[in-house]
């Protein structure tokens, strides 16, 4: 178990990360500009399992396979850009009523919504090159199981994001709330969330490692 000064350094390092405006960030607010309130969280809590994925596999070091080889990384990058493409196009046809979530919203819809926020996540070697970067800093062999130790860091970063994230997710489920009651918005809060699917899978695929 890591040493309270090593969580304290931790949890500044990953406030200051979260507080950072990223392709999360944006997913999470675009998603309930355009669902509310639920969805925005429901993405959250798909990101961040996905993190949870990406610690185990840079605890059990499979997130170095990126780094040996090449191609790996290009083909996960690749099927993570299709995906939000294709997110992109479920979003443009969807009905506005489809499109559109709330506390009451059907359990399936709930799922997916989660669903596309995991795998977005997990679709983004990215974020798995990011972690063997930044968790190795904090982590003590003499300190016990470096799995432990990696899924306290990962918790600790989840925590931070919700904080962060919740506070995003609150200000734009209000715009949400703005659109439902005007009246007069029609598709847009769907075409913002499909470009934001869009501009997401257009950065994956011309992203590097470096």
């Amino acid at each position: 178990m890591p040493d309270l000064s090593t969580l304290l350094l931790f949890s500044a390092a990953s406030l200051a990360l979260t507080m950072t405006p990223g392709p999360d960030m944006l997913l999470i607010a675009s998603r309930s500009v355009s669902q509310g309130k639920s969805a925005g969280f429901l993405t959250y809590a798909g990101i961040a399992a996905g993190c949870y994925c990406h610690a185990l596999m840079v605890a059990f070091g499979l997130a170095q396979l990126f780094l040996l080889v090449p191609a790996a990384f290009d083909i996960v990058r690749f099927a993570g850009a299709a995906y939000l493409l294709f997110l992109a196009w479920q979003t443009i046809r969807a009905k506005p009523s489809d499109a559109s979530t709330s506390v009451e919203a059907p359990r399936h819809r709930k799922r997916r919504i989660f669903s596309e926020g995991l795998l977005t996540n997990l679709l983004n070697p990215k974020m798995a090159l990011f972690m063997l970067a930044l968790f190795p800093q904090f982590l003590d062999p003499s300190a016990g199981s470096m799995v432990i130790q990696t899924l306290v860091l990962v918790t600790i970063l989840n925590i931070v994001g919700f904080f962060v994230n919740g506070t995003v997710i609150i200000a734009s489920s209000k715009l949400h709330r703005a659109f439902g009651q005007g009246g007069g918005f029609g598709r847009w809060p769907q075409y913002l969330l499909a470009s934001v699917f869009t501009g997401l899978a257009v950065r994956l695929a011309f992203d590097s490692r470096s």
